[in-house]
């Protein structure tokens, strides 16, 4: 996610945006309640509207009290608690803790997975938030398809698009790279290993919000992320600060955080799922919880197993099996297997989760598992299938490139994707705006041996 989408909106009128307005954050809250499973009346919606066409704020405010005494959907048919205990207990059987293979090169696979990452959301930090067909008529206008390096920058592509649709990462386009550029994508797994080095394996809520205010100033955090910023400076605490006055609380902004916890859990899949919970839960509830969780897992996983469809299902393995970000993944998985062609698979996954907000964990941890498994793992197919099937493509793109990161190894990682780099990491964090990422990486295998030894 990038501040620079919101810049770009004519509704933007406050210091932050027009995402933070009463206005605005009451209809994402009644979309959020109703597929949660809460019954929002047609009574209520018509007050709203009549409220929001009036610029009543006074009315929304208690208006959106209301919503908060909604009755829930008896005929619901996900189960998606919001507490660790439930949670297991909904969860389908899974290898939990593995044995490593003791061949196994634990800083070459940590490097592939920061590089992945770098890789990943470079590559979709250009076309971020931009559809499917507007990737595909801006390369095919410069030639650039299929897609085997970063996104190119040229003059004279028609000016007929969207106004969302521009570059929100200019310095991440093809030649433009001589460092990863700042994204809070990279931002939150420097805060994630700093709260580990700091708290070590066994970190609290408590301790990911302490990092938040000490280390990343506000305006470079977004949506659910900003909303629980501004809870924990109201002493709103964790858990709590997920959910009040949150209409973002199922957004991608969670998931986006899961990668460390997974490198330092080598094959240890319950841990690396239990950190991301803690860590989840400061911003986000129900999906956008699991959706941490289950990439946290899947990367834990990547070190027993180099199958595709095995690291998506130990990654399952550790969030509610009736819930919805659980039965989109299956279904991904099934429509993988049946169609031979990823657009094919693209298309299901927008028929059916097309509905939800473009930065929505749902529709994006989708595109991730339908690039991880028509990529085969392969380094460049997976990222540049996931980014090719549009939405939050910086965020899709780093979690998909992650994942085969771990999985290749930095030595056997293309050159053309990483070696741009060179080794340089920017960051918003503070203390660390100018990183090495194989420091990084290091500081990264230190943790994951006292893990290996817990």
């Amino acid at each position: 996610m990038n501040e620079n989408v919101f810049k770009k909106n004519k509704r933007k009128h406050s210091l932050w945006g027009f995402w933070e307005e009463i206005d605005y954050l009451i209809l994402e809250e009644c979309t959020q309640l109703k597929q949660e499973g809460f019954l929002v009346d047609k009574i209520i919606t018509n007050r709203i509207l009549k409220a929001r066409s009036e610029k009543d704020e006074s009315t929304l405010y208690k208006l959106r009290d209301r919503l908060k005494t909604l009755d829930f959907d008896p005929n619901f048919q996900y189960s998606e608690p919001s507490t660790l205990g439930e949670i297991r207990s909904c969860r389908p059987d899974g290898p939990r803790r593995e044995s490593l293979d003791p061949t196994i090169d634990l800083y070459d696979r940590i490097y592939g997975g920061w590089l992945g990452r770098c890789s990943g959301c470079a590559l979709g930090k250009p076309v971020e938030k931009w559809t499917k067909n507007a990737i595909h008529n801006y390369l095919a206008f410069y030639n650039a398809l299929p897609l085997d390096n970063y996104i190119p920058i040229g003059k004279g592509f028609p000016d007929k698009h969207p106004e969302e649709m521009y570059f929100s990462g200019i310095d991440c386009a093809r030649e433009r790279i001589s460092y990863m550029n700042r994204d809070d994508d990279m931002d939150y797994t420097i805060l994630g290993l700093i709260t580990l080095e700091r708290c070590g394996l066994n970190i609290s809520s408590l301790d990911t919000a302490e990092t938040w205010l000490n280390r990343i100033p506000a305006k470079f955090v977004y949506t659910a992320e900003h909303i629980a910023y501004r809870n924990l400076l109201n002493r709103v605490n964790p858990p709590r600060s997920g959910s009040y006055n949150n209409p973002y609380r199922e957004f991608i902004g969670a998931q986006i955080r899961a990668d460390i916890w997974g490198y330092v859990c080598p094959g240890w899949p319950e841990k690396a799922a239990e950190l991301a919970f803690n860590d989840a839960c400061v911003s986000a509830t129900k999906n956008g919880i699991y959706g941490e969780m289950f990439v946290a897992a899947m990367i834990s996983g990547s070190y027993l197993s180099d199958d595709p469809i095995t690291i998506i299902q130990i990654g399952l393995s550790e969030i509610p099996i009736n819930c919805r970000l659980s039965e989109a993944v299956n279904n991904v998985v099934t429509w993988s297997i049946t169609e031979d062609n990823w657009e094919c698979v693209w298309e299901r996954v927008q028929n059916h989760y097309g509905h939800y907000n473009p930065v929505h964990v749902i529709p994006n941890a989708a595109l991730i598992v339908l690039g991880i498994l028509k990529g085969n793992l392969n380094f460049q197919d997976t990222i540049v299938t996931t980014v090719l099937g549009g939405w939050d493509t910086d965020c899709t793109g780093a979690t998909a490139g992650s994942v085969a990161g771990i999985v290749t190894g930095a030595k056997s990682l293309p050159q053309k994707w990483v070696g741009v780099f060179n080794d340089r990491l920017e960051s918003a964090v503070r203390g660390f705006q100018d990183n090495k990422i194989s420091e990084l990486a290091r500081r990264t295998v230190a943790i994951a041996n006292l893990s290996l030894q817990s």
